[in-house]
């Protein structure tokens, strides 16, 4: 049987975001579980290594200390992309709301910027999520890379990927693209 004829044979049955939500109140997902839904399959996620954690830390005590009154700093919680995909992002910065999204998670339109921290998840984050969040618009999505110490901003999202790549030389002064009078000083994030 040729491999055309085997794929079409299997169907894949994608959960949504509801039946996602179903599973975790049947228990089917503990507590604890460490997942997240990205076109409509459960993924597991990297544990957290103490330089991911450190790298999250720092960024979220810089983001809130800079632009903290002007932006919702969201620290690895959902994101509804839509009904198939959840994913739980290292930080995002969001639209001001004043119940914080208490009555429902972001949606893309709420997203300024996201930002993945990899830690042992730099191929998945890169190929996987990355691109994930170009296909929903997402304006700007930063890859922290703590193994090589290294940043990648992804701006201009289409739905074949972000059009523009940038590796800055220097952490002394990033802006993201969506709040153009803010310069970040990185250059201690490592």
């Amino acid at each position: 049987m040729s491999t055309t004829a085997e794929e079409s044979l299997l169907h894949r049955h994608r959960l949504d975001v509801d039946a996602y939500y179903r599973m975790a109140e049947a228990g089917i997902l503990g507590p604890d579980a460490r997942v997240e839904l990205i076109e409509g399959e459960i993924i597991d996620m990297a544990p957290i290594g103490s330089r991911h954690a450190a790298a999250v830390s720092r960024l979220a005590h810089l983001l809130h200390q800079k632009i903290g009154q002007q932006v919702i700093v969201w620290t690895q919680n959902p994101l509804r992309l839509d009904e198939y995909s959840e994913p739980e992002p290292d930080l995002a910065l969001l639209r001001p709301q004043e119940d914080f999204y208490k009555s429902a998670h972001p949606s893309p339109r709420d997203v300024l910027l996201v930002i993945e921290v990899a830690e042992s998840s730099l191929r998945y984050d890169r190929e996987i999520k990355i691109p994930l969040y170009a296909r929903h618009g997402i304006p700007e999505a930063w890859l922290v890379d703590v193994e090589n110490e290294a940043l990648t901003l992804f701006r201009e999202p289409s739905e074949s990927g972000y059009r523009q790549e940038i590796h800055p030389d220097t952490f002394t002064a990033i802006t993201p693209a969506t709040l153009p009078a803010l310069a970040l000083d990185l250059s201690g994030l490592f």
